[in-house]
């Protein structure tokens, strides 16, 4: 459906000042929309009742999912005023109003102080990032492809893709910096908003790169031909045959793709933290090794899908995670299982303590805490933290908070480290070619517009419900059991730890039917 037009190259100097300038604002605003996901736990503490913590981290998934929700709509908005008046001040626009919003989650009091005001307040702005991410990357991947050579669109491209994990990687990173700066006490109290806070130095120095840089040859063209669209939106999706590529970018590629991305980044996180019960900050680390080993691969996947077609690559990638999920969550559920490992008993200990609760909580002065140190006999340490608030008047407890943290030894770490670096691997061969796959699919005058609501519509949608859904279907299986347990009936799920994985499992196989039958695998010309 691309249109030739004749535009002066861009130099390759001038090539890699748009690829910096896009991809570092790209980065920034992944950055700012993943430090929510990467804090769901402590966020899920702070602003939602902490009566049913279950209930709290599900209200906080699904606020951070409603982020993804609303992303095509942030699209549908800011893709029109792209193909309007141009892509530069429009993820200008989106740049700003992400970072604004980052900083005030960052500012927002506590449930305890605010009530029921602070989850509004959250859902509002987590809205507002959602509106700003949904214009901010159908911008920077068009503004790239138009100024690189089509034989290497998928290469040049690539370097947009790796911002969604390096801001993830990111986020991760000044969390653990941040933690080793402080108590743990400090961080949980006020120390977790800093990550929120510092965004807006990146924000303002990315601005004022983006606004010296020139307009996208291609769209200044169009605009000097008087071609631009004057209604994209009834051109993108109100002509039957423009529709139809809108569909099969959604269905055949952008909703597994989205799957995939989320699956292999942030339901792995969840999954150690909330079901494997991992310790905080190991987690981070091995979700930020693997990130970090297996970023360079979108490059790499990117200049493979030059040479031998988008589908491909894009393909194997879905069918690889298809067949193979489930035995790696497997793996990494049983390297932090120790119901089957010998405990040493001479390491047991048992303390006991008391600490003043300076903000109040409960209603309480001070709290019992209770701390159960298990070692086992491969190394793995258990830790079973029991914190339990006390009445000042009359002493009784009024509530109680069950931790358990687990410890992997060095080897089972790594172990852990190369299964997440297998779903990176996925990620890398689906996301790498897209945005390539997606600007050859629509014409120049609605090129914004058109690839933009495919594209969030399968990462905002799909991909941004995966981890609440995937959470929601092992918390379902697991009450099952524990009611047949309980009956003294038979369990009707083995491995209720993995009955989340049937949504990503069936959400990208129907995109790699649709992709392997309908799909085009013609290479960049």
């Amino acid at each position: 459906m691309n249109e030739p037009l004749s535009v002066k190259p861009t130099t390759t100097k001038g090539l890699w000042k748009v690829i910096g300038a896009s991809s570092l604002g790209t980065l920034i605003e992944w950055y700012d929309f993943y430090i929510f996901g990467s804090l769901a736990v402590i966020i899920s503490t702070k602003f939602f009742p902490a009566d049913n913590p279950t209930a709290a981290f599900l209200s906080t998934l699904a606020t951070f999912a409603a982020g993804f929700v609303v992303r095509p709509f942030g699209a549908l908005f800011f893709g029109r005023l792209g193909d309007m008046i141009g892509r530069k001040y429009t993820f200008m626009v989106t740049l700003l109003v992400m970072g604004l919003s980052t900083v005030a989650i960052g500012l927002i009091p506590e449930y305890k102080t605010i009530g029921f005001l602070a989850p509004i307040l959250i859902l509002l702005l987590r809205l507002l990032q959602g509106l700003a991410l949904g214009g901010e990357y159908g911008g920077a991947a068009t503004y790239v492809a138009e100024h690189a050579e089509p034989h290497r669109r998928g290469e040049r491209t690539s370097w947009i893709q790796t911002t969604a994990s390096f801001g993830l990687f990111i986020s991760l990173a000044v969390i653990l910096l941040t933690r080793k700066c402080m108590s743990n006490e400090a961080f949980m109290d006020w120390g977790w908003r800093i990550p929120f806070l510092i965004s807006i130095l990146m924000v303002i120095v990315s601005y004022f790169i983006r606004k010296n840089m020139d307009e996208s040859p291609l769209f200044k063209k169009v605009k000097a031909e008087g071609k631009t669209s004057k209604n994209p939106l009834k051109e993108s999706f109100g002509h039957r045959y423009n529709f139809k590529f809108v569909l099969l970018a959604l269905f055949g590629a952008a909703m597994g793709q989205g799957v995939v991305f989320y699956t292999g980044q942030f339901y792995t996180l969840s999954f150690l933290q909330r079901v494997c019960h991992v310790d905080f900050d190991q987690t981070n680390y091995i979700l930020g090794i693997a990130i970090f080993l297996g970023t360079g691969l979108f490059i790499f996947f990117g200049w493979l899908s030059d040479k031998i077609g988008r589908k491909i690559v894009m393909m194997t990638g879905m069918l690889l995670a298809i067949l193979t999920y489930r035995p790696i969550f497997d793996k990494l559920y049983q390297l932090a299982d120790v119901g089957e490992k010998k405990e040493q008993i001479d390491a047991l200990k048992n303390t006991m303590k008391r600490e003043p609760v300076p903000d109040g909580d409960f209603g309480a002065k001070e709290r019992l805490v209770t701390t159960i140190h298990r070692v086992y006999e491969d190394g793995t340490q258990k830790d079973e933290i029991s914190r339990q608030y006390v009445d000042p008047i009359d002493g009784h407890i009024i509530h109680r908070e069950d931790v358990v943290s687990i410890k992997l030894v060095t080897k089972d770490m790594w172990i852990a480290i190369g299964l997440i670096f297998l779903q990176v691997l996925y990620v890398t061969m689906v996301y790498g070619p897209i945005a390539a796959f997606l600007v050859e699919m629509f014409p120049v005058k609605i090129r914004y517009t058109s690839m933009s609501l495919p594209y969030h519509i399968g990462n905002g949608v799909f991909g941004g419900l995966m981890p609440t859904v995937a959470t929601y279907l092992v918390a379902k299986a697991q009450s099952a059991n524990d009611a047949a347990q309980a009956a003294g009936k038979a369990l009707p799920f083995d491995k209720p730890y993995l009955e989340g994985l049937w949504y990503p499992i069936i959400i990208i196989g129907v995109s790699f039917l649709i992709g392997i039958v309908y799909l085009s695998n013609k290479k960049t010309e």
